[in-house]
């Protein structure tokens, strides 16, 4: 067995990060991940991100370092071609799952929407990952990661400076969507066992917002009241340290915080932590006192103390930790022209049954042979659908 989901057919015409993260999940859990990937939609990104400039080689160890195209299978077809139709039409029927991030409509234009996927295949559980869902007044809006957080008022909390908010940095709202989109996949997964039916699961990256506002709605019932954006407590905090590295603490609880305090050689701090008038005074010494020593010396400080702390890693340093490499949340994958490449592990932990094997991404199209000799189509029939246009041949990226 490779993976718990072994056995679970996927057909995935997703292009943005929530529906890919949520198809990389459900391959790395051992899916059978089979990605719809339109030739007009290759040359469009290829174009935007300079890949058209590199030769073949260099796009296969692209498409190798792609971590969320990882474990899935790479079939290159116009799905809009006339001829391509009975092969898509056959993959659904066969499929359990089916995931797309159009805007809404789309899928029903080519003909491959819910309902009309939900006839072929009664079992097929159809999944939309949208920027704001299939209903409601900004069905149709287009938009990324930072509008899906505006609209939910969570980009107003984001951000140090008090006067603006701030991107994030990394995208909250699509990982966060695509998560959802894996738990709305396999709920209807476990009902399609009680009722024998697929059903369609529409999951919107402004509904995955409002949830990151949740804790601030819970502990504030007067939102005029309520903490603005940016640092407001004195017992935790992101310090700069004599090097001009980085390190944050996070002792809330009152007993770390005494062990802070004592460690950083202010005891008489320790009870002044609600004080809400001394908090700009304690902050503003603390950073004084960070700057006094490097972060190696106070990493062992806080250590020896079992305070809350960390350094803050840049990008190589979260990728060495020996912590991540341990927990195999980092490893290195095998690249096509040789060396390796750094890949990022499945955030789930199941004890009996783990996750698949690592299978670094061919280059796009690389599996289309295979994927429609898996329908029943010979030699003869996969050149006559290249022939014809609507099956493109093995492409770099």
């Amino acid at each position: 067995m490779n993976g718990p989901l072994s056995g679970l057919n996927v057909v995935d015409f997703s292009k943005f990060l929530p529906g890919p993260y949520c198809t990389w999940m459900l391959g790395n859990l051992g899916a059978d991940i089979i990605r719809v990937e339109n030739p007009r939609e290759l040359a469009k990104q290829a174009q935007v991100f300079g890949w058209d400039k590199l030769d073949d080689d260099a796009r296969a160890d692209l498409r190798a370092r792609d971590i969320y195209a990882r474990n899935k299978r790479s079939l290159v077809i116009d799905p809009g071609h006339a001829d391509a139709r009975p092969v898509i039409a056959a993959l659904v029927a066969k499929a359990d799952i089916l995931v797309e991030d159009y805007r809404p409509g789309v899928m029903d234009s080519m003909g491959y929407g819910a309902a009309a996927m939900l006839d072929l295949n009664p079992r097929l559980v159809y999944a939309s990952v949208t920027l704001c869902g299939q209903t409601g007044p900004y069905r149709d809006k287009p938009g990324h990661d930072p509008v899906a957080l505006a609209i939910a008022g969570a980009l107003s909390r984001i951000g140090e400076d008090p006067a603006k908010p701030s991107f994030p940095g990394v995208p909250v709202a699509d990982l966060l969507s695509g998560s959802n989109a894996v738990i709305g996949i396999l709920s209807a997964i476990i009902a399609r066992g009680v009722t024998g039916r697929g059903q369609h699961v529409d999951v919107a990256m402004s509904d995955a917002s409002l949830a990151l506002i949740a804790s601030t709605l819970s502990r504030n019932p007067d939102l005029s009241k309520a903490p603005g954006r940016g640092k407001r407590r004195a017992d935790s905090g992101i310090w700069e340290t004599a090097d001009g590295r980085f390190i944050t603490t996070t002792d809330m609880e009152p007993r770390y915080w005494q062990r802070f305090c004592v460690a950083v050689g202010r005891p008489d701090f320790a009870g002044l932590q609600m004080d809400v008038s001394r908090r700009t005074e304690i902050a503003d010494t603390l950073a004084g006192i960070f700057r006094s020593k490097t972060l190696a010396e106070w990493l062992d400080i806080l250590a020896a103390a079992d305070t809350q702390f960390a350094p803050v890693h840049d990008l190589p340093a979260a990728l060495s930790d020996p912590h991540n490499r341990a927990r195999r949340m980092v490893f290195d994958v095998p690249l096509p022209g040789g060396g390796t490449a750094p890949h990022i592990g499945l955030p789930i932990r199941l004890s009996d049954t783990p996750a698949a094997p690592p299978r670094p991404a061919a280059p796009a199209g690389g599996d289309s042979d295979t994927i429609l000799a898996g329908i029943g189509l010979s030699p003869t029939d996969i050149q006559s659908l290249r022939d014809k246009g609507a099956l493109s041949a093995r492409q770099g990226s």
